[in-house]
């Protein structure tokens, strides 16, 4: 796993041992980024189940202003701490080792773009999105890029939020949500 593109590219990161993580491959990171690519300068970024902090990173990587970084296992906190330190971004960003439900109730703040990539088996990712539109904590054309396995039907929220376009990549998908105003 590396950083693909801008500041730190090239870099390695670390990586949690065990299947407890899944990272996302290169490919649909690469992908996911040549989406969003008009989208990341100067922005304010959340990755709200961060795992390893790799799509944060690349984000900070390509010109993104802050990143936020949640994760409830304390040894994922750690490994998000030291992928940022090896990749010189650690004064631009915040590791939050809370419960994703928690953070979120606490938020007070706003975030251009908001990644989720959340353990494939729960509901997290559609009680994540909900939750994110109910208190909006999105900024006005404001991005949301979601992760799920193919056969997952992901919910349609309510005005001003509005699920865009699905890609697939073998079993997984990305879907974009926009905030239109």
């Amino acid at each position: 796993m590396r950083v693909i593109s801008g500041a730190a590219r090239g870099r390695r990161l670390k990586e949690l041992p065990g299947l407890d993580t899944r990272p996302t491959t290169d490919k649909v990171k690469e992908s996911v980024f040549n989406i969003i690519q008009f989208d990341i300068e100067g922005r304010k970024v959340l990755d709200l189940f961060g795992g390893t902090g790799q799509m944060g990173i690349e984000a900070l990587s390509r010109g993104a202003k802050h990143a936020t970084f949640v994760d409830l296992a304390p040894a994922a906190a750690a490994i998000i701490r030291q992928n940022l330190a090896v990749t010189g971004f650690a004064d631009s960003a915040r590791v939050v080792q809370s419960d994703w439900r928690a953070f979120l109730s606490s938020c007070r703040e706003r975030f251009d773009l908001i990644f989720l990539d959340p353990p494939y088996k729960e509901t997290f990712l559609e009680n994540a999105l909900e939750t994110i539109a109910a208190i909006d904590i999105l900024s006005e054309h404001g991005i949301i890029v979601c992760e799920s396995p193919l056969d997952k039907e992901l919910p349609d929220l309510a005005a001003p939020y509005e699920k865009g376009r699905s890609y697939k990549y073998g079993k997984i998908k990305v879907t974009l949500y926009h905030r239109t105003v």
